[in-house]
């Protein structure tokens, strides 16, 4: 049922020039999410106007002028780099004698291709299927109602009402597995949030390089490749760093400009890592022309997720690509971090990443010198076994006199086994 890609298929790409800004696409980035999906160009076709034209996107002309030169390159398909409606499309396969698809049907299969857990092929397969359900004539051209005749116009309804009716059904049992999947999420949150352990979402434009990053100061071995939407699936790992402890890192899926609602609300189960992180990484490409738009458009859909409100770090990444260009944390007034320059190629500048991060998440730390007698061991072994002695040495009445450093939360938590008689032990 799906416009699904075989491995060879020849296509012929179509851009068109539209004045409006909220309109305008990117060439090269059509041509990456091609070749993404594993589809060779054979040609580029590209023109200008002031707005779509309502049947056919492109004027009679052009579409004849593509049809024509889908006929010279022996073509499969048709991809515009543009949203076409479900009757653009048909008027245009028409014309053509071709399959026609738009930008939102090829970035859907190229997450169809790349989805690996169990969840993020549901979720793939709910934007499809709702994607689809527009589409849904144009696979029983053979029966439609408008062609008449004896024996056609009965089961040429029924058939599409049946195929409808299976539709809303499927998408209907896909968000009940959903429903069950984001159960199990929220439970693990939630004894994550119970340990108090803060989580740190790599977010970031498609190809920015957020799984390059997270093996490098993760060890890890995520799918990481040169080619847009390389990882769909959340990936989490546990993380020592400096005085914050332990942080789990999300690795999500890249965004991109005008990213297929359908896929927003698809993947808003899998984007909670990133509404409910404690801290966002925002991983630049630095040595990408159009940065800025980039970063524009992250924001874009973090506030569309609802997840704009949470702190963020700019993290510039592809130093390696500039010259002149050494790593670095740049810092507000108050002495925040506010970016860090590295290259997650190479690992320049990774270390400061890591001190970036403590700098943020360890606000909340208790630092200070506990006077323990003797009888007190068994406290004494809880901090050793959190790391929070940094030096220990000897009173002249033989106490210990310990200098420790841990995040608030782990000291509230002792207070809470050992009791409050503990707050008074400090020095």
């Amino acid at each position: 049922m799906f416009d699904r890609y075989e491995s060879g298929e020849q296509a012929i790409l179509v851009h068109i020039d539209l004045p409006k800004e909220g309109d305008r696409e990117d060439l090269h980035e059509l041509e990456l999410l091609v070749s993404s999906a594993g589809v060779s160009s054979l040609a580029v076709v590209q023109g200008s106007r002031q707005a779509p034209h309502p049947k056919l996107f492109v004027g009679t002309g052009k579409a004849e002028e593509i049809a024509e030169i889908v006929k010279i390159h022996n073509a499969d398909v048709v991809i515009f780099n543009h949203q076409l409606s479900p009757s653009q499309e048909r008027n245009l396969e028409r014309v053509c004698q071709c399959r026609v698809l738009d930008r939102t049907t090829l970035i859907l299969d190229i997450f169809a291709q790349r989805a690996r857990t169990h969840e993020g092929k549901l979720q793939v397969e709910l934007a499809q299927l709702r994607h689809m359900s527009t589409r849904l004539i144009r696979g029983w051209t053979h029966l439609e109602r408008q062609k008449g005749g004896i024996g056609l116009r009965g089961p040429g309804e029924t058939q599409l009402e049946t195929d409808r009716r299976l539709l809303r059904a499927r998408i209907k049992n896909i968000r009940a597995r959903l429903a069950k999947v984001a159960v199990q999420r929220e439970q693990g949150r939630r004894a994550r949030t119970r340990n108090e352990i803060p989580t740190v979402s790599l977010v970031g434009y498609t190809n920015a390089g957020k799984s390059t990053l997270f093996n490098r100061i993760t060890d890890s071995d995520v799918y990481a490749a040169d080619q847009l939407f390389a990882t769909l699936d959340p990936t989490l790992r546990k993380l020592d760093i400096g005085d914050v402890g332990s942080i789990i890192l999300a690795d999500t899926v890249g965004f991109i400009r005008h990213l297929p609602h359908d896929l927003v609300a698809a993947f808003k189960a899998t984007l909670t890592e990133t509404r409910e992180a404690d801290l966002q990484l925002h991983v630049i490409d630095v040595a990408d022309a159009r940065r800025k738009e980039n970063i524009e458009q992250v924001n874009s859909v973090l506030k569309e997720i609802e997840a704009d409100e949470v702190p963020q770090l700019l993290i510039y990444n592809k130093i390696d690509a500039l010259e002149d260009v050494s790593p670095r944390i740049d810092r507000d007034d108050q002495g925040k971090p506010i970016r860090v320059w590295l290259s997650a190629q190479t690992g320049e500048g990774c270390e400061l990443l890591s001190d970036a991060i403590s700098d943020l998440l360890a606000k909340q730390m208790f630092g200070e010198t506990l006077l323990l007698g003797p009888q007190y061991g068994r406290f004494r072994a809880a901090l050793f076994s959190l790391n929070a002695v940094h030096n220990e040495r000897f009173d002249e009445n033989g106490q210990w006199l310990l200098d420790v450093r841990l995040p608030m939360v782990e000291w509230h938590r002792l207070v809470k086994e050992f009791g409050p008689e503990i707050e008074g032990f400090i020095n």
